[in-house]
Protein backbone atom coordinates (compact mmCIF):
# COMPACT_ATOMS: atom_id res chain seq x y z
CA UNK A 1 0.00 0.00 0.00
CA UNK A 2 1.25 3.49 -0.40
CA UNK A 3 0.82 6.67 2.19
CA UNK A 4 1.08 10.15 0.88
CA UNK A 5 1.91 13.37 2.96
CA UNK A 6 0.91 16.76 1.26
CA UNK A 7 2.74 18.99 3.02
CA UNK A 8 5.19 16.64 4.59
CA UNK A 9 8.35 18.85 5.24
CA UNK A 10 7.39 20.99 7.46
CA UNK A 11 9.45 20.89 11.09
CA UNK A 12 7.06 17.84 12.13
CA UNK A 13 8.42 16.15 9.51
CA UNK A 14 11.41 14.20 11.86
CA UNK A 15 8.21 13.03 13.97
CA UNK A 16 6.18 12.20 11.08
CA UNK A 17 8.72 10.17 9.56
CA UNK A 18 9.98 8.34 12.95
CA UNK A 19 6.25 7.13 13.49
CA UNK A 20 5.34 5.90 9.62
CA UNK A 21 8.82 4.49 9.41
CA UNK A 22 8.41 2.42 13.45
CA UNK A 23 4.67 0.91 11.83
CA UNK A 24 4.34 1.21 8.16
CA UNK A 25 5.73 -2.41 7.74
CA UNK A 26 3.06 -4.33 10.28
CA UNK A 27 0.20 -2.15 8.70
CA UNK A 28 1.41 -3.47 5.16
CA UNK A 29 2.28 0.13 3.91
CA UNK A 30 5.02 -0.78 1.14
CA UNK A 31 5.68 2.84 -0.26
CA UNK A 32 6.02 6.17 1.29
CA UNK A 33 5.84 9.75 -0.52
CA UNK A 34 6.72 13.30 1.08
CA UNK A 35 4.82 16.07 -1.32
CA UNK A 36 6.17 19.70 -0.53
CA UNK A 37 5.75 22.70 -2.46
CA UNK A 38 9.30 24.40 -1.18
CA UNK A 39 12.33 23.20 -2.16
CA UNK A 40 14.10 23.92 0.83
CA UNK A 41 11.94 21.95 3.04
CA UNK A 42 12.51 19.29 0.82
CA UNK A 43 16.10 19.72 1.15
CA UNK A 44 16.42 20.69 5.20
CA UNK A 45 13.27 18.62 5.94
CA UNK A 46 13.13 15.96 3.58
CA UNK A 47 16.47 14.81 3.98
CA UNK A 48 15.87 14.77 8.17
CA UNK A 49 13.18 12.13 6.89
CA UNK A 50 15.04 10.39 4.05
CA UNK A 51 17.67 9.62 6.71
CA UNK A 52 15.01 8.41 9.62
CA UNK A 53 13.74 5.79 6.81
CA UNK A 54 16.89 4.59 5.85
CA UNK A 55 17.89 3.90 9.59
CA UNK A 56 14.59 2.54 10.92
CA UNK A 57 12.84 1.14 7.84
CA UNK A 58 15.29 0.57 4.49
CA UNK A 59 13.01 -1.71 3.00
CA UNK A 60 10.22 1.26 2.69
CA UNK A 61 10.42 2.44 -0.80
CA UNK A 62 10.85 6.48 0.61
CA UNK A 63 10.93 9.66 -1.62
CA UNK A 64 10.69 13.22 -1.73
CA UNK A 65 9.25 15.56 -4.58
CA UNK A 66 7.57 18.55 -5.40
CA UNK A 67 4.87 16.99 -7.71
CA UNK A 68 1.54 16.58 -5.99
CA UNK A 69 0.00 14.20 -8.47
CA UNK A 70 2.81 12.12 -8.49
CA UNK A 71 2.50 11.96 -4.98
CA UNK A 72 -1.02 11.12 -4.92
CA UNK A 73 -1.56 8.84 -7.84
CA UNK A 74 -2.38 5.30 -6.65
CA UNK A 75 -2.05 6.32 -3.00
CA UNK A 76 -3.99 4.39 -0.70
CA UNK A 77 -4.00 6.83 2.18
CA UNK A 78 -2.77 10.73 2.04
CA UNK A 79 -1.90 12.80 4.90
CA UNK A 80 -2.73 16.48 4.19
CA UNK A 81 -0.45 18.99 6.87
CA UNK A 82 -0.06 21.97 4.85
CA UNK A 83 0.24 25.77 6.07
CA UNK A 84 -0.47 28.28 2.86
CA UNK A 85 1.35 31.42 3.40
CA UNK A 86 3.77 29.82 5.57
CA UNK A 87 4.27 31.49 9.06
CA UNK A 88 4.61 34.45 8.32
CA UNK A 89 0.85 34.84 7.16
CA UNK A 90 0.12 33.28 10.24
CA UNK A 91 1.68 35.76 12.18
CA UNK A 92 -0.01 38.39 10.24
CA UNK A 93 -3.66 36.78 11.30
CA UNK A 94 -2.81 36.93 14.77
CA UNK A 95 -1.12 40.41 14.63
CA UNK A 96 -4.63 41.62 12.95
CA UNK A 97 -6.66 39.50 15.69
CA UNK A 98 -4.72 41.62 18.14
CA UNK A 99 -4.41 45.26 16.93
CA UNK A 100 -8.19 44.89 17.80
CA UNK A 101 -7.75 43.30 21.64
CA UNK A 102 -8.92 40.35 20.33
CA UNK A 103 -7.47 37.07 20.47
CA UNK A 104 -6.01 35.87 17.39
CA UNK A 105 -5.02 31.92 17.83
CA UNK A 106 -4.52 30.14 14.65
CA UNK A 107 -7.22 27.58 15.35
CA UNK A 108 -10.07 28.50 18.23
CA UNK A 109 -9.11 32.39 17.67
CA UNK A 110 -10.26 34.98 14.77
CA UNK A 111 -7.10 34.36 12.68
CA UNK A 112 -8.30 30.77 12.15
CA UNK A 113 -10.87 32.32 9.85
CA UNK A 114 -8.39 33.69 7.71
CA UNK A 115 -6.23 30.88 7.83
CA UNK A 116 -9.05 28.79 6.75
CA UNK A 117 -9.41 31.57 3.69
CA UNK A 118 -5.69 30.23 2.70
CA UNK A 119 -5.98 26.39 3.82
CA UNK A 120 -9.57 25.33 2.40
CA UNK A 121 -9.61 26.04 -1.61
CA UNK A 122 -6.01 24.54 -1.75
CA UNK A 123 -7.37 21.35 0.50
CA UNK A 124 -10.31 20.90 -1.92
CA UNK A 125 -7.99 21.35 -5.10
CA UNK A 126 -6.22 18.37 -3.27
CA UNK A 127 -8.95 16.26 -2.45
CA UNK A 128 -10.27 16.87 -6.30
CA UNK A 129 -6.89 15.05 -7.05
CA UNK A 130 -7.19 11.96 -4.88
CA UNK A 131 -10.47 11.24 -6.21
CA UNK A 132 -8.64 11.14 -9.63
CA UNK A 133 -6.05 9.92 -9.28
CA UNK A 134 -5.72 7.96 -6.04
CA UNK A 135 -6.87 4.27 -5.27
CA UNK A 136 -10.64 4.36 -5.13
CA UNK A 137 -11.13 3.60 -1.57
CA UNK A 138 -8.21 6.21 -0.50
CA UNK A 139 -9.07 7.80 2.92
CA UNK A 140 -7.89 11.74 3.67
CA UNK A 141 -5.95 12.41 6.70
CA UNK A 142 -6.41 16.11 7.36
CA UNK A 143 -4.17 17.55 10.09
CA UNK A 144 -4.07 20.95 8.63
CA UNK A 145 -5.80 23.85 11.27
CA UNK A 146 -7.67 25.04 11.68
CA UNK A 147 -8.66 21.49 11.54
CA UNK A 148 -12.30 21.05 12.74
CA UNK A 149 -13.36 24.32 10.44
CA UNK A 150 -11.07 22.77 7.38
CA UNK A 151 -12.76 19.21 8.00
CA UNK A 152 -16.02 20.91 8.15
CA UNK A 153 -15.60 21.93 4.75
CA UNK A 154 -14.51 19.40 3.03
CA UNK A 155 -17.34 17.17 4.35
CA UNK A 156 -19.49 20.23 2.86
CA UNK A 157 -17.45 20.20 0.05
CA UNK A 158 -18.70 16.66 -0.83
CA UNK A 159 -15.41 14.67 -0.28
CA UNK A 160 -16.64 12.23 2.19
CA UNK A 161 -13.28 9.82 2.33
CA UNK A 162 -11.47 13.20 4.80
CA UNK A 163 -11.46 13.00 8.48
CA UNK A 164 -9.77 15.25 10.64
CA UNK A 165 -7.25 14.49 12.95
CA UNK A 166 -5.49 15.96 15.80
CA UNK A 167 -2.92 14.65 18.38
CA UNK A 168 -4.18 17.10 21.34
CA UNK A 169 -6.68 13.93 22.52
CA UNK A 170 -4.34 11.13 22.20
CA UNK A 171 -1.55 12.95 23.71
CA UNK A 172 -3.65 13.56 26.69
CA UNK A 173 -4.56 10.13 27.15
CA UNK A 174 -1.04 8.79 26.06
CA UNK A 175 0.26 11.26 28.97
CA UNK A 176 -2.02 9.26 31.66
CA UNK A 177 -0.91 6.08 30.36
CA UNK A 178 2.29 7.13 30.79
CA UNK A 179 2.01 8.46 34.43
CA UNK A 180 -0.08 5.61 35.47
CA UNK A 181 2.13 2.78 33.54
CA UNK A 182 -1.33 2.02 32.72
CA UNK A 183 -1.54 -1.54 30.08
CA UNK A 184 -4.29 -0.11 27.77
CA UNK A 185 -5.90 3.34 28.28
CA UNK A 186 -9.60 4.50 26.67
CA UNK A 187 -11.53 7.58 26.93
CA UNK A 188 -14.73 9.02 25.91
CA UNK A 189 -13.98 12.60 24.02
CA UNK A 190 -16.95 14.37 23.08
CA UNK A 191 -17.02 18.12 21.54
CA UNK A 192 -15.22 19.91 18.52
CA UNK A 193 -11.70 19.98 17.36
CA UNK A 194 -9.62 22.06 20.45
CA UNK A 195 -13.16 22.23 22.00
CA UNK A 196 -13.61 18.81 23.41
CA UNK A 197 -13.97 16.68 27.08
CA UNK A 198 -12.95 13.58 27.89
CA UNK A 199 -16.07 12.65 30.06
CA UNK A 200 -14.58 8.88 30.88
CA UNK A 201 -11.13 7.22 31.44
CA UNK A 202 -10.81 4.02 31.39
CA UNK A 203 -7.08 2.63 32.81
CA UNK A 204 -6.86 -1.06 32.52
CA UNK A 205 -10.59 -1.66 32.92
CA UNK A 206 -10.84 0.83 35.77
CA UNK A 207 -12.46 4.29 35.51
CA UNK A 208 -10.34 6.37 36.77
CA UNK A 209 -11.95 10.06 36.21
CA UNK A 210 -13.26 11.07 39.41
CA UNK A 211 -9.38 10.05 40.40
CA UNK A 212 -7.41 12.03 38.05
CA UNK A 213 -9.66 15.15 38.89
CA UNK A 214 -7.82 15.10 41.97
CA UNK A 215 -4.37 13.57 41.00
CA UNK A 216 -1.87 16.69 41.11
CA UNK A 217 0.68 14.74 39.71
CA UNK A 218 -1.43 14.22 36.89
CA UNK A 219 -2.45 17.79 36.91
CA UNK A 220 0.83 18.79 37.22
CA UNK A 221 2.26 16.79 34.39
CA UNK A 222 0.35 16.64 31.51
CA UNK A 223 -1.38 19.18 29.45
CA UNK A 224 -4.26 18.97 32.35
CA UNK A 225 -1.59 21.79 34.16
CA UNK A 226 -3.11 24.83 32.30
CA UNK A 227 -6.05 24.50 34.10
CA UNK A 228 -6.70 25.04 37.49
CA UNK A 229 -7.73 22.29 40.18
CA UNK A 230 -11.09 24.13 41.05
CA UNK A 231 -11.95 24.30 37.34
CA UNK A 232 -11.76 20.72 37.03
CA UNK A 233 -13.74 19.64 39.75
CA UNK A 234 -16.09 21.96 39.26
CA UNK A 235 -16.38 20.57 35.47
CA UNK A 236 -16.10 16.95 36.36
CA UNK A 237 -14.59 16.67 33.13
CA UNK A 238 -10.89 16.30 31.19
CA UNK A 239 -10.82 19.26 28.95
CA UNK A 240 -8.83 19.54 25.67
CA UNK A 241 -5.78 22.80 26.85
CA UNK A 242 -7.17 25.20 24.23
CA UNK A 243 -10.20 25.37 26.26
CA UNK A 244 -7.86 27.60 28.39
CA UNK A 245 -9.19 30.62 25.59
CA UNK A 246 -12.92 30.11 26.02
CA UNK A 247 -12.23 29.66 29.92
CA UNK A 248 -10.04 32.51 30.44
CA UNK A 249 -10.00 34.77 27.54
CA UNK A 250 -9.17 37.66 29.82
CA UNK A 251 -6.01 36.11 30.98
CA UNK A 252 -4.75 34.89 28.04
CA UNK A 253 -5.02 38.10 25.94
CA UNK A 254 -3.65 40.13 29.05
CA UNK A 255 -0.60 37.88 28.96
CA UNK A 256 -0.32 37.80 25.21
CA UNK A 257 -0.29 41.61 24.77
CA UNK A 258 1.95 41.83 27.84
CA UNK A 259 4.36 39.24 26.33
CA UNK A 260 4.26 41.23 22.91
CA UNK A 261 4.73 38.59 20.59
CA UNK A 262 1.48 36.04 19.26
CA UNK A 263 2.26 32.23 19.28
CA UNK A 264 2.21 32.89 15.20
CA UNK A 265 5.25 35.11 15.98
CA UNK A 266 6.97 33.07 18.12
CA UNK A 267 6.71 29.76 15.84
CA UNK A 268 8.33 32.43 12.32
CA UNK A 269 11.50 32.93 14.31
CA UNK A 270 11.84 29.69 16.17
CA UNK A 271 11.56 28.18 12.72
CA UNK A 272 13.77 30.32 11.31
CA UNK A 273 16.40 29.72 13.09
CA UNK A 274 15.66 25.83 13.00
CA UNK A 275 16.18 25.84 9.35
CA UNK A 276 19.19 28.23 9.35
CA UNK A 277 20.73 25.75 12.10
CA UNK A 278 20.05 22.88 9.98
CA UNK A 279 21.05 23.93 6.99
CA UNK A 280 24.80 24.40 8.71
CA UNK A 281 25.12 20.67 9.57
CA UNK A 282 27.31 18.11 7.73
CA UNK A 283 25.98 15.04 9.22
CA UNK A 284 22.91 12.91 9.80
CA UNK A 285 23.85 12.63 13.40
CA UNK A 286 24.32 16.42 13.66
CA UNK A 287 21.32 17.41 11.92
CA UNK A 288 19.14 15.01 14.19
CA UNK A 289 21.42 16.68 17.07
CA UNK A 290 20.51 19.78 15.97
CA UNK A 291 16.55 19.08 15.21
CA UNK A 292 16.19 18.24 19.04
CA UNK A 293 17.72 21.25 20.56
CA UNK A 294 15.95 23.56 18.36
CA UNK A 295 12.32 21.50 18.10
CA UNK A 296 12.73 21.38 22.49
CA UNK A 297 12.94 25.28 22.28
CA UNK A 298 9.66 24.87 20.55
CA UNK A 299 7.96 22.26 22.58
CA UNK A 300 8.88 24.34 26.03
CA UNK A 301 6.97 26.95 24.80
CA UNK A 302 3.80 25.73 24.09
CA UNK A 303 1.13 28.13 25.81
CA UNK A 304 3.45 29.19 27.83
CA UNK A 305 3.02 32.94 27.25
CA UNK A 306 -0.80 32.43 26.92
CA UNK A 307 -0.87 30.93 30.08
CA UNK A 308 1.87 31.78 32.44
CA UNK A 309 2.71 28.19 32.89
CA UNK A 310 6.06 26.76 31.75
CA UNK A 311 6.44 23.13 30.35
CA UNK A 312 9.11 21.78 32.50
CA UNK A 313 9.35 18.27 31.15
CA UNK A 314 12.23 17.59 28.71
CA UNK A 315 12.20 17.04 25.10
CA UNK A 316 14.81 14.84 23.28
CA UNK A 317 14.49 12.93 19.89
CA UNK A 318 15.27 9.64 20.06
CA UNK A 319 15.52 7.75 17.10
CA UNK A 320 15.56 4.81 18.90
CA UNK A 321 12.94 5.13 21.43
CA UNK A 322 9.68 3.50 21.18
CA UNK A 323 7.64 6.30 21.95
CA UNK A 324 6.58 8.40 19.39
CA UNK A 325 2.43 10.21 18.94
CA UNK A 326 1.61 12.98 17.44
CA UNK A 327 -0.77 13.10 14.95
CA UNK A 328 0.71 10.19 12.43
CA UNK A 329 -0.13 7.74 15.15
CA UNK A 330 -3.80 8.98 14.91
CA UNK A 331 -3.68 8.12 10.98
CA UNK A 332 -1.92 5.03 11.73
CA UNK A 333 -4.35 3.84 14.29
CA UNK A 334 -6.79 4.85 12.26
CA UNK A 335 -5.01 2.27 9.59
CA UNK A 336 -4.62 -0.41 12.07
CA UNK A 337 -8.37 -0.62 13.14
CA UNK A 338 -9.62 -0.36 9.83
CA UNK A 339 -7.77 -3.55 9.27
CA UNK A 340 -9.03 -5.46 11.99
CA UNK A 341 -12.85 -7.19 11.82
CA UNK A 342 -12.81 -6.40 15.63
CA UNK A 343 -11.62 -3.15 15.50
CA UNK A 344 -11.32 -0.19 18.09
CA UNK A 345 -11.82 2.93 19.56
CA UNK A 346 -10.18 6.06 18.86
CA UNK A 347 -10.41 10.13 18.36
CA UNK A 348 -11.88 11.70 15.42
CA UNK A 349 -13.63 14.20 13.20
CA UNK A 350 -15.84 13.01 11.75
CA UNK A 351 -20.20 14.09 10.89
CA UNK A 352 -22.08 14.35 13.97
CA UNK A 353 -24.95 12.03 12.38
CA UNK A 354 -26.75 11.52 15.90
CA UNK A 355 -23.43 11.55 18.25
CA UNK A 356 -24.21 14.99 19.78
CA UNK A 357 -27.57 16.24 20.28
CA UNK A 358 -28.87 19.56 18.87
CA UNK A 359 -26.35 19.82 15.88
CA UNK A 360 -26.95 18.69 12.66
CA UNK A 361 -26.05 15.55 11.00
CA UNK A 362 -23.38 16.91 9.38
CA UNK A 363 -21.50 18.98 11.41
CA UNK A 364 -18.28 17.38 12.23
CA UNK A 365 -17.55 17.14 15.44
CA UNK A 366 -14.77 15.53 17.73
CA UNK A 367 -15.62 12.32 18.98
CA UNK A 368 -14.75 9.00 20.46
CA UNK A 369 -15.40 6.41 17.36
CA UNK A 370 -15.62 2.62 17.46
CA UNK A 371 -13.28 1.60 13.81
CA UNK A 372 -13.03 -1.30 12.05
CA UNK A 373 -13.05 -2.96 9.09
CA UNK A 374 -16.83 -2.52 8.68
CA UNK A 375 -16.35 1.19 9.23
CA UNK A 376 -16.48 3.93 11.58
CA UNK A 377 -18.94 4.39 13.86
CA UNK A 378 -19.42 7.59 16.18
CA UNK A 379 -20.09 7.33 19.92
CA UNK A 380 -23.28 9.06 21.25
CA UNK A 381 -23.20 11.42 23.75
CA UNK A 382 -26.34 12.04 25.46
CA UNK A 383 -25.78 13.81 29.31
CA UNK A 384 -23.76 16.51 28.20
CA UNK A 385 -23.84 19.96 30.24
CA UNK A 386 -25.94 22.94 29.27
CA UNK A 387 -22.69 25.27 29.40
CA UNK A 388 -20.87 22.66 27.37
CA UNK A 389 -23.62 22.20 24.49
CA UNK A 390 -23.80 26.12 24.41
CA UNK A 391 -20.06 26.64 23.90
CA UNK A 392 -20.43 23.51 21.43
CA UNK A 393 -23.26 24.95 19.67
CA UNK A 394 -21.86 28.33 19.47
CA UNK A 395 -18.25 27.77 18.07
CA UNK A 396 -20.15 24.89 15.62
CA UNK A 397 -22.37 27.98 14.79
CA UNK A 398 -19.07 29.88 13.59
CA UNK A 399 -17.53 27.11 12.06
CA UNK A 400 -20.70 26.69 9.80
CA UNK A 401 -21.08 29.99 9.06
CA UNK A 402 -16.82 30.36 7.99
CA UNK A 403 -17.17 27.64 5.84
CA UNK A 404 -20.39 28.95 4.23
CA UNK A 405 -18.45 32.49 3.97
CA UNK A 406 -15.43 31.06 2.66
CA UNK A 407 -17.04 28.47 -0.04
CA UNK A 408 -19.50 31.37 -1.42
CA UNK A 409 -16.94 33.96 -1.12
CA UNK A 410 -19.23 36.01 0.76
CA UNK A 411 -18.03 38.64 3.34
CA UNK A 412 -21.18 39.40 4.57
CA UNK A 413 -21.48 35.90 6.20
CA UNK A 414 -18.03 36.40 7.06
CA UNK A 415 -19.08 39.13 9.22
CA UNK A 416 -21.25 36.99 11.39
CA UNK A 417 -19.31 34.09 10.99
CA UNK A 418 -16.76 36.32 13.18
CA UNK A 419 -19.37 37.97 15.28
CA UNK A 420 -20.33 34.58 16.50
CA UNK A 421 -16.94 33.44 17.70
CA UNK A 422 -17.09 33.54 21.14
CA UNK A 423 -13.59 34.94 21.26
CA UNK A 424 -14.50 38.14 19.46
CA UNK A 425 -17.85 39.11 20.36
CA UNK A 426 -18.25 42.83 18.86
CA UNK A 427 -20.26 42.90 15.39
CA UNK A 428 -18.07 46.11 14.77
CA UNK A 429 -14.93 44.20 15.23
CA UNK A 430 -16.51 41.35 13.08
CA UNK A 431 -16.92 43.77 9.95
CA UNK A 432 -13.23 44.89 10.59
CA UNK A 433 -11.76 42.10 11.09
CA UNK A 434 -14.15 40.74 7.72
CA UNK A 435 -12.95 42.88 5.70
CA UNK A 436 -8.94 43.47 6.60
CA UNK A 437 -8.81 38.78 6.39
CA UNK A 438 -10.80 39.22 3.11
CA UNK A 439 -8.75 41.93 1.60
CA UNK A 440 -5.63 39.87 2.73
CA UNK A 441 -6.27 36.65 1.52
CA UNK A 442 -7.97 37.59 -2.05
CA UNK A 443 -4.94 35.72 -4.22
CA UNK A 444 -6.12 32.50 -2.62
CA UNK A 445 -9.98 33.54 -2.11
CA UNK A 446 -11.73 35.47 -5.23
CA UNK A 447 -13.60 38.52 -3.31
CA UNK A 448 -15.38 38.57 -6.59
CA UNK A 449 -17.72 42.28 -6.45
CA UNK A 450 -16.69 42.73 -2.31
CA UNK A 451 -15.63 46.25 -1.66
Amino acid sequence: MKLAVIGGCGVRSPLLAKSLAGRAQTLNISQIVFMDISTERLEVYGSLAMGIFRALAPSIKFSLTTDAALAITDADYVITTIRAGGDAMRARDERIALSHNVIGQETVGVAGFSFAMRSIPVLIEYCKKVRGLAKPHCKVFNFTNPAGLVSQALIDAGFDFTYGICDAPSGLLRQIAKLYNAKEIRGECFGLNHLSYFNSIVVDNLDITEHLLQDEHVLKNSDLRFFPKSLLTHKGTLPNEYLYYYYYPDIALSNILKCGKSRGEIIEVLTAEMTDALKNTNSFESALSVYSKHYARREHSYMTNETGIKCEKPFTFDLKSQEAGGYADVALKYIELSQSAKGGDMVLCVPNTNSIPGLEETDVVEVTCTVSSSGCMPHKFDNISTLDLDLIRRVKLYERLAVKAILQHDISVGIDALFANPLCGSFSIAEKLAKTYFELNCEYCDLGNYE
